[in-house]
């Protein structure tokens, strides 16, 4: 059997049970991601945009699936209580697919989570995509008017599995001027049910979904984080999907720290208005294996964007991020950078590709990709590329593969260092200019730590938090 065939017999007998946990504004999408995901199946490494990843090989195992919505044993108020200082953030929990609600008292909450009690401005709305498209909802229209409405153009098999599958996910909103003072944390928190059922096994799979919309003069900043509660398997697909209008900010910075038996699949889709701003960051300090995938469209003139990426990999991990970003107006920017620190067996991969389309003159593009390979079985695959149909621009790019400097190395050693020291201090001082890229001054400030505690050896255990354990 195909790896595609479980997937399309799971929908062919399960479609009427996912539409009747899901909203009508999902359901619509179904048939059509259906239709094409039948028709082409899963990407074979003979497609460019994956041919670093074995996709169906990923899919291929027998992942159960909580279509019925059962009961997910964890309250993440009582396992997640990890302290970082100064962040301030305003903080949610998804379980799986579905925003976390739990009624408490105001005493209760403010003992729990003191900053959490802070106000969302006026208007702005985080909450379940189910329950937020609800008829007697004043913002249902928003689920039916953006969702699905970037990713739907792509015939990505990945984005057409998951909106064949996806029952709920998160809705993000700022109306128009609304700047959100506090950045949202979103803790993505991967669970069992109590009962998966005869196909569940050991394994589950998870599909989540994202929809941001930051209308005109609109400003915020969101920071996913993602953990595992369990030891088990786990297969996750995401889908994000960013509407960035005129004038607008939007800061997203994904930050993965799972263990190694998680697989994730995201996808992103940006689309960016005229003057608008986005920056956009993927930090995977622990994983087993991940593929981020970023579409970004600078649709408006002057608009403008900011791409981060960084992997600390060992054991058999492997990470491949890839991206395309489309310069459609004239005086946009893109500034990429993404850096990797391989060792042990880990294999990473990086393909970023910039369009600049007829017209969009005073185009100002730059591409980095730097790697450093820590040991002789590390493999890295770079792939940067430049396809420009204008002739007034400014566009560069660059890739680098090595390994650590002898030179340094011997230096530091002659200084009374150990190798293990000398090697570690020379691996956080090359990831560390992607930490401080990052706009976040907390978030940057507790990734020097965290940084440096993944290339000792300590995946970082907050005191207090079991989901890290």
């Amino acid at each position: 059997m195909n790896s595609e065939q479980q997937y399309i017999e799971i929908f062919e007998q399960c479609r009427q049970l996912i539409c009747d946990h899901s909203a009508p504004a999902m359901n619509v999408h179904r048939d059509e991601a259906f239709r094409r995901f039948k028709a082409n199946g899963f990407p074979s490494k003979k497609v460019e945009r994956y041919k670093y990843t074995d996709i169906a090989k990923l899919m291929a195992p027998n992942y159960g699936l909580n279509l019925n919505r059962l009961d997910v044993p964890v309250n993440p108020y009582d396992v997640f209580k990890c302290d970082v200082p100064n962040l301030s953030t305003l903080l949610y929990f998804v379980v799986n697919d579905g925003v976390y609600k739990r009624d408490e008292s105001k005493e209760e909450r403010e003992e729990r989570l003191p900053i959490a009690s802070a106000k969302l401005p006026e208007g702005v709305v985080i909450g379940s995509l189910n329950s937020l498209s609800a008829p007697e909802s004043p913002l249902s229209h928003l689920l039916s008017d953006y969702y699905n409405r970037l990713a739907g153009k792509d015939g990505d098999a990945i984005t057409d599995l998951n909106t064949m599958l996806a029952q709920d996910g998160l809705l993000v909103y700022v109306p128009r001027g609304v700047v959100v003072d506090r950045a949202i944390q979103v803790i993505n928190i991967l669970k069992a049910p109590t009962l998966l059922g005869k196909t569940g096994g050991n394994a589950l799979m998870v599909n989540r979904r994202v929809l941001i919309i930051a209308e005109e003069g609109a400003e915020v900043t969101l920071l996913f984080c993602d953990h595992t509660a369990d030891d088990r398997h786990f297969l996750t697909t995401q889908v994000i999907e960013v509407f960035a209008y005129d004038n607008a900010h939007v800061n997203l910075y994904c930050l993965e720290e799972t263990h190694a038996k998680n697989v994730r699949l995201s996808n992103a889709y940006m689309d960016l208005g005229r003057d608008a701003k986005v920056s956009h960051n993927v930090i995977t300090l622990h994983n087993g294996i991940t593929r981020n995938k970023l579409d970004l469209h600078l649709s408006g003139e002057g608009a403008s964007c900011e791409c981060l990426g960084c992997a600390i990999s060992d054991k058999r991990q492997h990470v491949d991020n890839n991206t395309l970003i489309v310069h459609h107006a004239q005086h946009c920017t893109s500034d990429e950078l993404y850096k990797y620190v391989l060792d042990d067996q880990a294999t990473g991969a990086f393909a970023g590709r910039v369009l600049v389309e007829h017209g969009a003159q005073k185009t100002v593009s730059q591409m980095t990709n730097q790697n450093l390979c820590a040991s002789r079985e590390a493999r890295m695959y770079t792939q940067p590329m430049l396809e420009i149909y204008a002739d007034d621009v400014k566009c560069a790019h660059g890739s680098t593969v090595g390994q650590l400097n002898d030179a340094a190395l011997f230096y530091m050693r002659q200084r009374g260092i150990s190798e293990h020291e000398a090697r570690t201090l020379l691996q956080v001082a090359f990831i560390i200019q992607v930490i401080e890229s990052i706009a976040l001054t907390p978030l940057r400030d507790r990734l020097h730590y965290l940084v440096d505690k993944r290339f000792r050896g300590e995946l970082n255990k907050c005191e207090g938090c079991k989901l890290c354990k």
